[in-house]
């Protein structure tokens, strides 16, 4: 929610909601400055004529209704740092990354008293606006959300952690610009490396054309593996039947060594657009451009 409001009437809490309420509240208030616009007349008194309708002043009010409604739109916008307020936001916006979207997560542990951490937040909003729409950037106040930050053991700041697929892959501490870049591609070069999915048919179709000894059984038994190994670290509630992400990368690296060419992958998410949380949240891609992985 982008404020917060016990009473019942407060109900405008999304982007949604606002483009559709102040598009009401625009028609409404032109309707009425169009009733105003012409006198009251009594259609039987020969005395009373309708004024001619001004359009120039209808279309006018209307074009500034729209660039209202447009910068109010705007100004609550998810903004390209977020901030976290809860461990319940902190954990949706992981998960959300980890299965949705397939984003890297950047954390910028901070204090408001720390000078450091006020010297690199220009660096770090610099970042989140150049990786838009490749990596997600949050920042978490440790005087506020201590559960947060004793999970990742934070003791000093600013402590930027580097989050892939739910997973801690790097962290440092400092105040140092071009580790910051250095690890933030880092994160984003691993996601995308990993955004793979290898299907069952494409694989049983690879092996049919390099190695036609293995029925479908025994490739059935080599695509298990790579979905033990990419549910090996997860909930029983996310495990899948399927094999993605770095099992199925290793995988396709693997045969490509064996076979010289690796069997056709696609991608597992879906490219993201640069207001990703603007709007509804992108399903996993049904199907991607095939391509192969060499590392």
């Amino acid at each position: 929610n982008h404020f917060s409001c016990n009473k019942p009437h407060c109900f405008i809490a999304t982007p949604h909601w606002t483009s559709f309420s102040i598009s009401y509240i625009a028609v409404r208030a032109t309707k009425s400055l169009q009733r105003r616009t012409k006198k009251h007349f009594t259609p039987n008194s020969p005395d009373h004529r309708p004024e001619k309708a001004q359009p120039h002043t209808t279309m006018l009010m209307q074009r500034c209704f729209l660039i209202f409604a447009v910068l109010i739109i705007s100004a609550w916008a998810r903004p390209v740092v977020r901030t976290i307020r809860d461990t319940s936001q902190f954990d949706k916006l992981l998960e959300k990354h980890a299965t949705e979207t397939g984003l890297p997560v950047i954390l910028d542990f901070y204090s408001d008293s720390c000078g450091p951490c006020r010297m690199i937040a220009p660096a770090f909003k610099k970042l989140a606006k150049e990786y838009e729409g490749r990596a997600v950037f949050a920042k978490v106040d440790v005087n506020r959300q201590h559960e947060i930050s004793g999970r990742y053991g934070v003791r000093s700041m600013p402590t930027f952690v580097f989050i892939v697929e739910g997973k801690k892959v790097n962290e440092f501490s400092g105040a140092g610009e071009q580790q910051l870049r250095q690890f933030t591609e880092m994160a984003v070069n691993k996601a995308e490396r990993e955004n793979v999915k290898l299907e069952f048919d494409d694989l049983l179709q690879f092996y049919a054309q390099n190695d036609a000894m293995k029925d479908e059984a025994a490739v059935n038994t080599v695509y298990q593996k790579c979905v033990e190994a990419t549910n090996k670290k997860r909930l029983k509630k996310n495990k899948k039947e399927e094999c993605v992400g770095r099992p199925a990368s290793e995988m396709a690296r693997k045969l490509k060594k064996k076979y010289a060419m690796a069997p056709k992958t696609q991608k597992r998410f879906a490219p993201q657009p640069k207001s990703d949380e603007a709007k509804p949240s992108s399903t996993k891609a049904s199907s991607g451009s095939s391509s192969s992985s060499s590392s």
